[in-house]
């Protein structure tokens, strides 16, 4: 078990790393910019996997709990975590040209998920890719009262990736710059209300059950909830961002390639392994993970990885009001 770090954030002189890389991969390799664009045929994964889980919310409707707990874990999570990284597709605008239709099939993509996320995770993440470590712009960091709440025992992680889906709703409060509240907002929160009581009506509260508990493991308490420690979690600093090179990849539409996409963020991922490919003196220097379930019982049980192993920065964000369609541009 390595020594634990000291509970504090690590800190940065240097701007965010993947702009320079960027610059610097397509000099050596333009061919890459081939690879950009959208692709549609995402669109009929999106309606398959929306499709598949509210099927199987219809076939567990009179199930015994702990059939609903099992099929939670072991297949809705998988199909949740999915619609995650395809609203992620939506978010860069990855799936037809208009961003209009994308943020109209990221609100679709949603329903399963119950919690209405599309539009405000369109909104954040774009702006955490040009902001990122900055912790008044980048709502990929934990807030430090969340930090320091969790600390770095096992039983405070467990509780924190339990519980992520709260405590990512409860950083809003710290991005003060940035509006929460648009039409697409008020949209998106419409649509899951109205979903969720059609669901109560016609299918009833055990199916209800079955969509939040498969939601909150799609992204936390399971094997596939180290995605988010995968991504920017110091586990070789001051390298800041890690791939995951595994056979998951194959059920989450290769959202592992996470340095690829912060490189060139225009790929899609049916193209991202085809960067690491294009452009490996890049990439093979950097560490990587190829265990999901191997990083997750990591963080849950060295003291070593907390919510504070991240690397943050301040500084070169600007003054005032930040607008996501400023961060748009970057994706």
């Amino acid at each position: 078990m390595s020594p634990s770090r000291p509970l504090e954030f690590a800190r940065s002189t240097e701007k965010e790393p993947h702009l320079e890389r960027a610059r610097a991969i397509l000099r050596a390799h333009p061919e890459i910019k081939d690879l950009c664009g959208p692709t549609p045929i995402t669109a009929l994964f999106v309606l398959l996997l929306v499709g598949g889980q509210v099927a199987i919310a219809w076939a567990l409707r009179d199930s015994p709990w702990w059939a609903l707990l099992a099929t939670a874990w072991l297949v809705g999570a998988f199909i949740d975590h999915g619609l995650w990284v395809l609203i992620h597709e939506c978010t860069h605008n990855l799936v037809f040209r208009s961003p209009r239709l994308n943020a109209v099939l990221q609100l679709f993509t949603n329903l399963p998920i119950l919690f209405p996320a599309a539009a405000s995770f369109r909104k954040y993440h774009l702006i955490h890719h040009r902001f990122q470590g900055d912790p008044e712009l980048d709502a990929d960091l934990a807030t430090p009262f969340e930090a320091k709440l969790i600390g770095n025992s096992f039983w405070g992680k467990a509780f924190w990736e339990l519980n992520f889906w709260a405590f990512q709703a409860m950083r809003v409060s710290r991005l003060k710059r940035i509006p929460l509240v648009d039409g697409w907002y008020i949209a998106n929160f419409a649509i899951q209300i109205a979903f969720i009581a059609g669901v109560w009506a016609l299918l009833g509260p055990r199916a209800l059950v079955y969509m939040f508990l498969a939601s909150i493991f799609a992204i936390g308490l399971h094997p596939l909830g180290a995605r988010w420690i995968q991504e920017h979690f110091l586990v070789k600093a001051p390298q800041e961002t890690y791939s995951y090179y595994g056979p998951l990849n194959w059920v989450a539409f290769n959202v592992g390639y996470h340095n690829e996409h912060h490189d060139v963020m225009r790929v899609p991922w049916t193209r991202l392994p085809q960067v690491r490919k294009l452009a490996p003196e890049f990439y093979d220097s950097l560490h990587y993970h190829t265990s999901w379930t191997a990083l997750w019982l990591k963080f849950l049980f060295d003291p070593s990885l907390s919510l504070y192993s991240r690397m943050t920065r301040t500084g070169g964000s600007g003054d005032g009001t930040v607008q996501a369609e400023d961060s748009a541009k970057a994706a």
